[in-house]
């Protein structure tokens, strides 16, 4: 097994379990790994401090474990069962009212690269490096394992994921079961939603929202309701189970916004009260000439790195800005970032700056994160990326 060195200072974070080797802490390589093979780690006097996946990047070695164990069927077996024994103990993955949810989450859970997303029967694997790609099957063989007839297929989806210049012929597919169809419908908090992990965004559904979308059900009553960047319209049917008075689903994606009206009509109808609307959503709020009593700003990431985060903060001060100013007196505005570049801190800050732009009086209802099926390891403080906050707009 290949063997890397660290220049002598460069252990200190593994000593407080940083899942995360950077190249430049790196003094020598004993072997020539190919990317995604298991090495160990020793600092530059010898002593052994980690196993991990091997990578081409800054990020030399994702760690799997800081004993010398074996990386084998029974690691993974033990790594997935530990994964869903959380789940159960938050109540996710034995809810009656929901089957779908996120078993593995990257250093959330120990397994630094990877993410599991449970739809019903259908596990969906997604890597984000090599090495759990080149691991998949062994993932898929724990899987079966662990859920026994609780999983009926395992789907990969890491074709687009895996880091650009790999050259692993990656094609998204089933590992085992499943045959073509990649379309099912779940449920949520009582809520019934298409989900396509073939060709959806991420796996198919933005798990990581489901508790703050049960807030959102809390506060519609009664109320107008504009949800942007609403994807397939997960806050747009809370908002009508929580008895909105109307619903605008705007998305810049047209086949998206189908999927939302398909979503709102599968648990309320054909006559409900919900439209759909192909728009860049700054440009749906610039134009639109109306007010809504609750507006959700959902976008995706505007900062995917630090060195963009100058753009990223003014996007996010523009959109807030908008939408401050053209809610109704009373107003709620949910507004989020999943940017991992952006801190909690700066995300606040930002929002601050948009409300003094807009010059309205805003109070700080809740702020709100990432849900417990999507834990941030304590060594890993870097996996809290979702920030959110709700809003009281005089």
């Amino acid at each position: 097994m290949t063997k890397i060195f660290l220049k002598r200072g460069k252990e200190e974070s593994l000593g407080r379990r940083h899942p995360w080797i950077f190249s430049g802490a790196i003094d020598r390589i004993d072997g020539e790994p190919d990317e995604g093979d298991v090495v160990d780690v020793y600092s530059r006097s010898g002593e052994f401090l980690a196993r991990g996946h091997y990578q081409i990047g800054s990020i030399t070695v994702r760690v799997l474990s800081f004993v010398q164990e074996e990386i084998d069927g029974l690691w993974w077996r033990d790594r997935i069962a530990q994964a869903l024994a959380v789940r159960r103990a938050v109540g996710v993955a034995n809810d009656p009212q929901t089957d779908c949810y996120r078993l593995v989450h990257g250093e959330g859970d120990n397994l630094p690269g990877l993410i599991i997303d449970i739809y019903g029967g259908t596990a969906v694997v997604q890597a984000h490096s090599v090495g759990m790609f080149r691991s998949r099957m062994a993932i898929a063989s724990a899987l079966r394992e662990v859920y026994g007839d609780g999983i009926r297929a395992v789907y990969d989806k890491s074709a687009q994921t895996l880091p650009f210049k790999a050259d692993t012929g990656a094609v998204d597919g089933y590992l085992w079961g499943g045959g073509e169809a990649t379309e099912q419908v779940v449920t949520e908090h009582g809520n019934r939603f298409y989900v396509d992990w073939g060709i959806g965004q991420k796996t198919g559904f933005f798990l990581d929202q489901r508790e703050n979308r049960e807030l959102v059900k809390r506060y519609s009553a009664g109320r107008t309701v504009l949800n942007t960047f609403s994807y397939t319209g997960g806050f747009s049917v809370y908002a009508l189970a929580g008895g909105a008075r109307e619903v605008v689903s705007v998305d810049s994606s047209a086949s998206a916004v189908r999927l939302a009206c398909r979503n709102a009509e599968l648990n309320f109808g054909a006559d409900v009260h919900h439209e759909g609307v192909a728009s860049d959503a700054f440009e749906y709020l610039k134009e639109c000439g109306r007010t809504f009593d609750l507006i959700i700003l959902d976008p995706p990431a505007f900062a995917k790195h630090h060195k963009v985060l100058g753009n990223a903060t003014k996007g996010y001060t523009r959109l807030n800005a908008r939408a401050i100013s053209q809610i109704a007196p009373g107003g709620i505005l949910f507004t989020f970032s999943c940017s991992q570049a952006v801190s909690r801190e700066l995300f606040r800050t930002t929002v601050f700056t948009a409300a003094a732009i807009a010059g309205r009086n805003v109070r700080i209802l809740h702020q709100l994160t990432q849900p417990a099926d999507h834990p941030v390891n304590i060594y890993h403080p870097e996996g809290e990326y979702l920030k959110g906050l709700v809003l009281y707009v005089e």
